[in-house]
């Protein structure tokens, strides 16, 4: 039996640029980044694997990044947080679908082995407190779930309407969960030894207060090679697109216009 599509609104005209959201949000919650690029570019903003239109679909990264590629078609690919793991994945294996790619706050993995069961098994513990695999009520609900992970201290000072929470909270306990527990970092095989194999033009891009970002987008840049450029955005955190959304739309447009048509 087939996967099911993963849902996707378009707007704008222009240039095609997908967009892959983070954990607990949605194809909508891009604050003025979305308003921002869609003055020129034609943008696909895709629910992930268990995030709103698409909280019913059960796949990991590998898995999801096929399904991305089959809503976004060929184009440019703009993935944050979760969505760089799935939009990296997907530039590595289907390269001819993916003509440029933006990696905001992004990794290649978790190296340690140990360390990436531990991440694994942290991410499971909180997957239980929405959808209990043993059985039994749930700990937290979709609401204080969602206030509790934009509490976290990464994020910063994050302006409320770009945060979005009332989207967030339509997402479904399952939904999340199993986002969780498919396509949690822990889940993901370190790539770091791929990323010579990218040949298209990359921009990544992170928050300069989020140090340990930072730290993961140098090395990005260093194992993808002369291809790959970064840009660092000033008083931002892990999501410098709700933060400063102006600043990372010209950084885009510029890469967009450095790189040419692909």
């Amino acid at each position: 039996m087939p996967e099911p599509a993963l849902h996707a609104v378009t707007r704008g005209e222009g240039p095609r640029l997908v967009l892959a959201h983070g954990f607990t949000q949605s194809g909508q919650v891009w604050g003025g980044l979305a308003d921002d690029l869609a003055a020129d570019l034609q943008l696909v903003l895709v629910d992930l694997p268990g995030h709103g239109g698409s909280s019913a679909v059960r796949s990991g990264l590998a898995e999801g990044a096929q399904l991305l590629g089959e809503v976004g078609g060929a184009g440019d690919y703009l993935g944050y947080s979760m969505g760089a793991r799935f939009c990296l994945h997907l530039a590595l294996a289907r390269p001819g679908l993916v003509d440029r790619l933006v990696l905001v706050s992004g990794t290649g993995g978790i190296d340690d082995p140990y360390a990436r069961s531990e991440r694994r098994r942290a991410d499971d513990t909180l997957a239980d407190r929405l959808d209990p695999s043993g059985g039994g009520p749930p700990a937290d609900t979709v609401a204080a779930f969602v206030d509790a992970w934009v509490a976290n201290p990464m994020f910063g000072d994050v302006p409320a309407p770009a945060n979005d929470l009332d989207e967030r909270k339509h997402n479904s306990a399952a939904g999340l969960a199993s986002s969780l527990r498919l396509a949690g970092t822990g889940t993901q095989e370190p790539l770091w030894e791929r990323l010579h194999e990218l040949h298209q033009p990359v921009l990544v891009v992170a928050g300069a207060r989020d140090a340990k970002f930072t730290e993961l987008g140098r090395r990005l840049v260093a194992g993808i090679g002369a291809s790959a450029s970064m840009v660092v955005i000033e008083d931002a955190d892990h999501a410098p697109h709700l933060q400063r959304p102006h600043d990372v739309a010209n950084a885009v447009r510029e890469f967009l216009s450095r790189t040419g048509p692909v």
